[in-house]
């Protein structure tokens, strides 16, 4: 059913009386003297909650730096600065956040928002303005943890995302478009999408309520005023809002917010498998009606998965109860856990469902070391041998590291350096030993890339 805010449509009323809003009780079929259905209670509740975010800082011009401006007489034909050096901008920017803990000031916003911001302002629904500090930020998620101690603020209590239905009505607050404490209503349009961000940790809720720039690290909230999602991204053509919003949900948000208050960074660890999603081919060598699922291709020695008894060719199917569709989803679900957990996997094996526990493990300084051996432009990923002599397999890279920034992603195969190709790690060390810059060819997918490491 599309939502459309119409104070006089019975079923919209109905609809309202249904959900448990905690509203006085209205008539089915209100009359001129009734009171009508309206958002209005739970949004004067929710506002002063949602502040708008201004931020200042500089960054650097992004493209490549024009390798005739190394040559000195260049240089002075062109009236080049001496040191000439990659230029810098001031930007400001806008955005939206979220209290959550009036007592010690926490406010949850996007990552993205907050990025390279050396000033933060912080503006509320009654118009008082102060300055905040980022506790820490996780690119990966896309969230922020600012604090800002105040008198008097106003904190939204969290809900649980995992009750959401395609179907619930939420509605979006926030500052698009420099508009401060803008509402919209809708519908909860759909659940888990991933793809949105292919870098980061995704589990998205869709929403057709209408979320715009200047939106971003707002909230998104449940008819009791509870706040269910940060809005994060939209999908669209023009800048403008086309109907499709997304949110992460508040249940990702709070293992986040946690790491990053008590760490200042989420530490993320590693169960220890390659994996690939289970294709059409795959599912029918495997003997699978569907083609779900992730295949394990590979199993690091000594890793989680290991030690839990998880083999070369097993499908994993769930994580801690919740099916997995792809690899995709089970990178997510993985990374979101925090060093130490238990995680209870669901495998397929030969055909025969069959459940293992892991311990998530940190990551080793072994493996980490091992792609600084070979080259410091690689520290932060975490590599290994592809199977059958394939190549060097990109495992996983730590967010904001050396290899992240040089554009090198989890799942990436090394198969060669300039024009030597490898095999194994061993021979990717070989390979590299002494040079200054290494130019990797990488296979992502279908896709090769030459990606230059120094």
């Amino acid at each position: 059913m599309n939502f459309r805010l119409t104070l006089a449509s019975a079923s919209l009323a109905a609809a309202v009386l249904a959900a448990p809003t905690g509203f006085a009780a209205l008539p089915a079929n209100p009359v001129a003297d009734s009171p009508v259905p309206s958002l209005a209670p739970m949004v004067k509740r929710a506002s002063p909650s949602v502040v708008n975010i201004a931020t200042r800082g500089t960054v650097k011009e992004k493209g490549q730096r024009n390798p005739l401006m190394d040559d000195p007489f260049f240089r002075r034909f062109f009236d080049a600065p001496p040191d000439s050096k990659p230029r810098e901008r001031q930007f400001q920017s806008a955005g939206s956040g979220v209290i959550v803990d009036a007592k010690n000031g926490y406010i949850i916003t996007n990552h993205h928002v907050v990025e390279n911001a050396s000033e933060i302002t912080i503006t509320l629904l009654d118009n008082r303005s102060f300055s905040a500090k980022v506790v820490g930020s996780d690119e990966g998620a896309d969230i922020a943890v600012l604090q800002a101690k105040q008198p008097n603020l106003v904190a939204m209590p969290l809900g649980d995302s995992a009750h959401l239905e395609v179907g619930d009505f939420v509605v979006a607050i926030g500052n698009p478009f420099g508009l401060q404490h803008t509402v919209t209503a809708g519908i909860v349009s759909a659940l888990g999408r991933s793809g949105i961000n292919p870098e980061g940790y995704e589990d998205f809720i869709q929403t057709d309520a209408s979320i715009n720039p200047g939106n971003s690290g707002g909230a998104l909230v449940n008819l009791k005023g509870e706040l269910v999602g940060i809005n994060s991204a939209i999908l669209s053509g023009s800048g403008g809002n086309i109907g499709i919003g997304f949110a992460i949900p508040v249940n990702m948000v709070k293992g986040v917010m946690d790491q990053l208050i008590k760490y200042g960074q989420v530490k993320r660890g590693i169960l220890g498998v390659n994996i690939y999603n289970v294709t059409p081919e795959i599912a029918k060598e495997f003997g699978l009606a569907e083609s779900t699922g992730a295949l394990v291709a590979g199993v690091a020695p000594g890793s989680s998965a290991e030690k839990a008894g998880i083999k070369t060719g097993d499908i994993i199917t769930s994580i801690n109860g919740n099916v997995m569709k792809s690899a995709s989803e089970l990178r997510n679900s993985i990374g979101m856990l925090r060093v130490g957990d238990k995680v209870d996997i669901g495998v397929l094996r030969d055909g025969k469902p069959m459940k293992v526990t892991a311990l998530i493990a940190e990551r080793s300084e072994a493996e980490t070391a091992n792609a600084v051996d070979i080259a410091q432009g690689l520290e932060g990923a975490d590599l290994a041998d592809a199977p059958a002599g394939a190549g060097v397999l990109v495992r996983s890279v730590q967010d904001g590291s050396p290899a992240s920034l040089a554009g090198i992603k989890a799942n990436d195969l090394i198969v060669g350096v300039g024009r030597t190709p490898i095999s194994n790690t061993k021979s990717f060390r070989e390979a590299a030993k002494g040079a200054n810059v290494l130019v990797l060819n990488v296979r992502r997918g279908s896709a090769v890339f030459l990606i230059p490491i120094r």
